[in-house]
């Protein structure tokens, strides 16, 4: 009998990360509408540095919104506010965190993991992490090119399991690493800055993906 072909693969989901939180209020208003209009996974919520009671309290906020969304709330570092405020998880940055964020974390809430520098580093996490992040910011503000971050998602897509994350900060970064086998790609300044609002930046970043996706996984190639 010949065997059957493998099932299409799915598209890649996004992952939003929110501006730096202060006051809520306006991104509890936004969101119900911002997570109607594209297929958001997760949001990845990064909070201004405050007295943990106050973060708690805020990202107690939003948790229900996110949540009743169909997507999972993530806090940027903070694993200590994660369980305390009903958060499904934490992002961390180097394997170091991450090591030192598994114990509260697991095996109930998720961990993520991005400063990744190396091949290395990037297997050594994912032998641990739930997802692992390319292509984020350094410290420093810079960042690997488009093209190399594209090959890390590739690479990583055509010899291991975890799923991957392209941090985009274009929609034609979206794109790119959709096509290259993110299965996640996660976007957040450039959808926020938007002239035509989050919504409909969120809404075309969708369709982007579903567009790079068909185009790289949806047809057999001819020849």
């Amino acid at each position: 009998m010949a065997g059957k072909a493998p099932p299409p693969r799915p598209a890649p989901r996004l992952y939003l990360a929110t501006p730096e939180v202060d006051d809520p209020s306006g991104l509890v208003a936004q969101l119900p509408e911002l997570l109607a209009a594209a297929d958001v996974a997760a949001v990845l919520v990064r909070l201004k540095e405050t007295d943990q009671r106050t973060m708690i309290s805020r990202l107690k906020q939003l948790a229900p919104v996110i949540q009743n969304a169909g997507a999972a709330l993530l806090v940027e570092g903070h694993v200590e506010l994660v369980a305390r405020s009903g958060a499904d998880g934490a992002h961390l940055s180097g394997i170091a965190a991450l090591e030192e964020a598994l114990p509260s974390l697991k095996p109930d809430r998720i961990a993520g993991v991005g400063g990744l520098v190396t091949r290395h580093d990037s297997m050594a996490a994912g032998e641990k992490a739930d997802y692992v992040l390319f292509g984020e910011p350094d410290a420093k503000g810079e960042r690997p090119s488009a093209e190399a971050i594209a090959e890390r998602l590739q690479w990583w897509d055509e010899l291991f399991e975890p799923p991957s994350v392209g941090f985009a900060t274009s929609l034609e970064e979206v794109s790119e690493f959709a096509a290259a086998g993110a299965d996640f790609v996660l976007v957040g300044d450039f959808i926020w800055a938007d002239p035509r609002g989050a919504s409909a930046a969120l809404a075309e970043a969708g369709r982007v993906i579903r567009q790079a996706h068909q185009a790289a996984h949806g047809r057999v190639h001819a020849g």
